[in-house]
């Protein structure tokens, strides 16, 4: 990975930062966005290379996508994996919860990440290389009550970016989905509710997430075999995506017992 030039979203904490912190170890050259320049920042002075640019933006801004990319790859000249990492999750039951949040949910991230993508694509394919990285979710392969609106992005994703895939493995883009569990990250308090304000606590089970540091390295190594898809997290959450293929019914039952909010 060494003088590679990779771009991650949604860089300003958690997983982001921890993928920034772990590439940046590795000789890369950065580019770090989200919508937090200060957030930015710190992460940038924390990262063990001076090769670290900032590139600023709201992933809901899907109008100027080429724009973004073409910013990017300004920086260094290239670029060869593209982490798209950015979003934003949900806690509040569908029966309660505003039309406009799940408009924000699947414009953040679906459209976001998929509008990016196909700014970047015609890059990738002209250079006849690049690895699109996805942040998915375990909640993008089965759902979750209070997590309706984020598991429909998620799966989207998984979607739309197997036919990129497909469509394009012979250009020499790879994709690889990730897909994460409980991780120690923001992402429950910066969750949206039904009225679309942030929860602003954390979930017990995030808390008891593994550390940002530790899914980093299991994702870089993910990355590095070019693998199609990876699941990373807790024991219970892998289960469930093994449950979901083989026992569905098996599935509901024991989500519907534990306590998922």
């Amino acid at each position: 990975m060494s003088n590679q030039t990779v771009w991650i979203t949604g860089a300003s904490s958690g997983i982001g930062a921890a993928l920034a912190y772990a590439y940046a170890q590795k000789g890369c050259k950065l580019i770090l966005s989200g919508r937090n320049t200060a957030a930015l920042e710190e992460v940038k002075n924390k990262c063990a290379t001076q090769e670290v640019a900032i590139l600023t933006f709201d992933l809901a801004d899907t109008l100027h996508a080429d724009q973004f990319v073409a910013q990017a790859i300004g920086f260094f000249g290239t670029i060869d994996l593209f982490i798209l990492n950015g979003g934003v999750s949900q806690r509040s039951l569908i029966a309660a919860t505003d039309l406009s949040v799940y408009e924000r949910l699947m414009q953040v991230d679906y459209l976001g990440n998929v509008a990016l993508a196909k700014a970047m694509l015609p890059y990738f394919i002209r250079q006849k290389s690049g690895h699109f990285v996805v942040t998915s979710s375990v909640m993008g392969k089965y759902g979750s009550p209070y997590r309706s609106g984020y598991c429909g992005a998620k799966h989207a994703l998984h979607g739309f970016f197997d036919v990129l895939r497909m469509e394009h493995e012979k250009d020499g883009v790879c994709v690889t989905m990730v897909c994460p569990g409980f991780i120690k990250t923001n992402a429950s308090r910066n969750a949206l509710t039904a009225d679309g304000s942030p929860q602003n606590f954390d979930d017990p089970a995030t808390v008891k997430g593994i550390p940002a540091e530790v899914f980093a390295q299991k994702c870089i190594k993910a990355v590095e075999k070019k693998k199609f898809e990876v699941c990373i997290g807790g024991g219970k959450e892998i289960l469930g995506i093994y449950l979901k293929r083989f026992f569905p019914t098996l599935l509901h039952r024991i989500v519907l017992k534990s306590q998922v909010k």
